[in-house]
């Protein structure tokens, strides 16, 4: 079958790619050459035609053009998804080629995971041989992280003898001649690694060299001869090079996340298999893992290519979509984007599909809505218009805040915005607060993100300490609106208790020359003003202008005071006793007074936590109580 440009443009659109660009070497070095060339020099160039296709980030499986061209000819039902068969050899091969030996002690601490497979009987031809690379390279890019999580290794099976062994050793004991270069003979580990740093001609390995370089310990797969077949991440073996003639192929990856590395061995084997005298067939190899003594500690079979089954309501899918199908025609459909056979349960009211191990992307029954989209087709998804008639309009919450934002901005303060994780000690010792409940992060990168925030304060603190140099003498003033997180075991969210819940605060921070206390309490009846929340009357009758009070705007039963903040306080350690005070707020709904903020001179001490030399003083109040 044939297509037009701009039928395999519309292809590639209801199958849920984008063709990006046509185009052609030629056209490409054109375009991308600093000097013009000569008619003579393009002629160099090949003018067949390039298709430059955008595939999803997590469809791993159409990284090539087997992989690509198989779905669209299932998409198209010109073909039915394969079956993938990991079938055992037999005889003397099942003890030999197809086990791999690991050293856990000494892996263990550069690239502990490997996982293995075999291909037999393959036939390459060189637009093979290219694509088999290519997937590797655009692998390594993607999921494999620039090969810092996996790395994958293919060799010529019968140019090496089982069984196979992937150890960590000493550089100055690792020497092989390298696929690259390949014409200057035996290479010491260190020497190679400083030769890919150094030399142009090796500048596409350099990337990599940082990875291992460091290590005390280099990893390196090995055959029974105690050839050296791969020093991963970096290089493989020029022994073990796979060329137009080789039959059998022997695929390894080293990784340091054992989930993504069976992805990656999945994804390979299941694109190239198609290649072999028996279609979609591969042979596994078993990973046994020793400790020092030789003993057995760990053993699996890989490649995986486990097929699973995932779920999602019929209702679901057609509301996710806007389409109206029923359980059958949904079954039908599912063939066309490798998810079958899929079966109704429920009565015919849950979709239950096979996902294969090339549809690594399916984790939810979105994914499974998303795919029963693109097999319908969204072209004929039919447009209708809403059954209600509603105005987009910003969340109240948010509405305040930006108001806020532009007032308080407006009495010289700075807005800043910090990062919502912090340490321990910033968000409660460094404060002066006993240690308390907080979302806390079960693998933080390092010490300063260990619990999400439960206050303001600590991140515009944090901002003074890195001005030291700025002009404190008028005094620097600084405030945030933003969230923190607090644990809240009742907080429901769509049924589901999440055990926290955000909470939209305003915090702002006064320095200078004095303590500007009455700067701060300023800034709390400005905002309270702006609030249209009016002052209780003995709070009121302390102002010489309370007579223009009269004329102030303000919501009915709306009213505030202030008192002084209570020595047992959660908060008060952060203040200077004696100089802090609560803010107290009756609102209709409540009928009594609720603390909503406090705020107050710092203390001394936390001041001396923060690093700032200069008296502050602080206000932090909560603003979903006064919507």
């Amino acid at each position: 079958r044939t297509y037009t440009d701009e039928e395999f443009d519309e292809l590639c659109f209801e199958f849920g790619v984008e063709l990006d660009e046509i185009t052609s070497d030629r056209e490409e070095a054109a375009k991308s050459s600093t000097s013009k060339l000569s008619k003579k020099e393009l002629a160099k160039f090949s003018d067949a035609v390039i298709y430059k296709i955008d595939v999803p980030a997590n469809r791993y499986d159409l990284l090539c053009v087997e992989g690509l061209s198989r779905a669209i000819k299932i998409f198209l039902n010109d073909m039915d998804a394969p079956t993938y068969q990991v079938k055992k050899p037999a005889g003397d091969e099942a003890t030999t080629a197809t086990k791999m030996t690991v050293e856990k002690v000494n892996t263990d601490t550069i690239r502990p995971f490997v996982v293995c497979a075999i291909l037999r009987d393959i036939t390459f031809t060189q637009e093979r041989y290219n694509s088999f690379i290519d997937l590797q390279d655009q692998l390594h890019r993607n999921l494999c992280r620039q090969r810092t999580l996996v790395a994958i290794g293919t060799h010529d099976l019968d140019s090496v003898q089982g069984p196979f062994k992937y150890d960590a050793r000493k550089p100055s004991d690792i020497q092989f001649v390298p696929l690259t270069p390949d014409d200057k003979g035996s290479f010491a580990a260190p020497d190679l690694l400083h030769f890919y740093e150094t030399d142009p001609a090796a500048k596409h390995l350099k990337p990599y060299v940082p990875i291992i370089k460091d290590s005390p310990l280099y990893p390196v797969v090995l055959d029974a001869n105690d050839t050296v077949m791969s020093l991963p991440p970096i290089i493989n073996g020029s022994q073990s090079k796979i060329t137009l003639q080789t039959k059998n192929v022997f695929i390894e990856c080293t990784a340091t996340d054992l989930t993504k590395a069976n992805i990656v061995l999945d994804t390979v084997v299941a694109m190239f298999s198609e290649y072999c005298a028996a279609p979609f067939e591969v042979e596994p190899v078993t990973v046994e893992y020793q400790d020092e003594n030789g003993s057995l500690v760990d053993s699996y079979v890989t490649p995986l290519m486990y097929t699973r089954r995932e779920k999602a309501t019929v209702e679901y899918c057609n509301s996710m979509n806007g389409i109206q199908l029923t359980g059958d025609e949904m079954v039908t459909l599912c063939n066309k984007v490798q998810l079958g056979p899929a079966t109704l349960c429920d009565d015919g009211k849950v979709l239950e599909v096979t996902v294969p191990p090339t549809r690594s992307d399916i984790l939810h029954a979105v994914d499974i809505a998303e795919d029963v989209g693109i097999a319908y087709g969204y072209n004929n998804i039919v447009k209708k218009i809403p059954n209600t008639n509603t105005v987009g309009g910003e969340q109240p919450l948010n509405k305040l805040g930006d108001l806020l934002r532009d007032e308080i901005g407006r009495a010289g303060y700075m807005e800043v915005l910090t990062h919502g994780l912090c340490s321990i000690r910033d968000n409660f010792t460094a404060l002066g607060r006993a240690v308390g409940p907080a979302v806390s992060l079960s693998n933080p990168a390092n010490v300063e993100y260990q619990v999400v925030r439960t206050t303001l304060l600590p991140g515009l603190l944090k901002t003074l300490q890195h001005n030291k140099s700025a002009s404190f003498t008028q005094g620097f003033k600084l405030f945030e609106i933003s969230d923190v997180v607090l644990p809240d075991n009742e907080w429901v969210v769509t049924d589901t208790i999440v055990g926290s819940k955000n909470a939209r605060r305003v915090c702002a921070v006064y320095a200078g020359p004095t303590s500007g206390f009455e700067i701060i309490h300023g800034l709390v009846d400005r905002i309270m003003t702006l609030c249209e929340v009016a002052p209780e009357d003995e709070y009121m009758a302390n102002s010489a202008k309370s007579k223009e009070e009269e004329y102030r705007v303000s919501k009915e039963g709306w009213t505030y005071t202030i008192a002084e903040l209570d020595s047992t306080d959660t908060v008060a350690g952060t203040y200077f006793p004696g100089r802090a005070a609560a803010v107290l707020l009756t609102s209709p709904e409540s009928g009594k007074r609720i603390q909503i903020g406090t705020f107050g001179i710092i203390h001394p001490d936390v001041l001396n936590n923060f690093d700032i030399q200069y008296p502050s003083s602080c206000m932090e109040i909560d603003l979903e109580a006064l919507l």
